[in-house]
């Protein structure tokens, strides 16, 4: 519970490792039943949501105030921050569920519903079943692998890339639209 507790507080601890672990060490290897591969699951998502919770309160208290003075470095303007307040508000919900079962992204997905200051409770309650799914999962993937539970990281690694590609690919189009607005703010004024 305390290694999902870091690797949902904005520290990339990947939890394709300790999930699976605890699947086979602490259930498998001890002779338990399957069973208490839902306890597992439950310790771990437990684990995740406070950790998510860390990050939410650090991106609700320090995140806004921090990108109303130096977003504009990073090609965050006032539209984008209010925007990403109208997503989270009508989609933040399912936004959070779907990235709490995404590699990499569920990490990090805490931050910007934070930011936004989505519903803590609403948060909270699609962190944990999204983390519940996603840790159940990995530790039935330990139990069975057994001693082989490093398999099931080698299994999801491929995904990796795809994931950080196509996060590489927004932040490109997003950076390209800020630059095109602000050549045609520049052209609007010099006229």
């Amino acid at each position: 519970m305390l290694f999902m507790v870091v690797e949902s507080a904005l520290v990339p601890f990947p939890s394709e490792l300790i999930m699976p672990l605890a699947g086979w060490m602490l259930i498998s290897d001890q002779g338990l039943s399957v069973w208490f591969v839902f306890v597992a699951g439950l310790m771990g998502a437990v684990g995740n949501t406070i950790g998510s919770d860390v990050a939410y309160y650090v991106g609700k208290w320090l995140g806004r105030p921090f990108l109303n003075k130096y977003g504009k470095y990073v090609l965050i303007s006032q539209h984008d921050l209010d925007t990403a307040d109208r997503w989270f508000t009508k989609r933040g919900s399912w936004t959070v569920f779907i990235g709490r079962l995404l590699p990499l992204i569920r990490t990090y997905i805490s931050l910007p519903a934070g930011i936004a200051k989505m519903n803590i409770w609403k948060f909270n309650i699609f962190t944990f079943v999204g983390s519940f799914i996603w840790s159940t999962g990995l530790a039935y993937g330990g139990y069975l692998l057994g001693e082989h539970w490093e398999t099931l990281r080698s299994a999801m690694r491929p995904f990796d890339p795809i994931i950080a590609a196509v996060i590489v690919i927004l932040i490109g189009l997003y950076v390209w639209r800020h630059i095109r607005h602000l050549r045609a703010d520049k052209k609007k004024q010099a006229e």
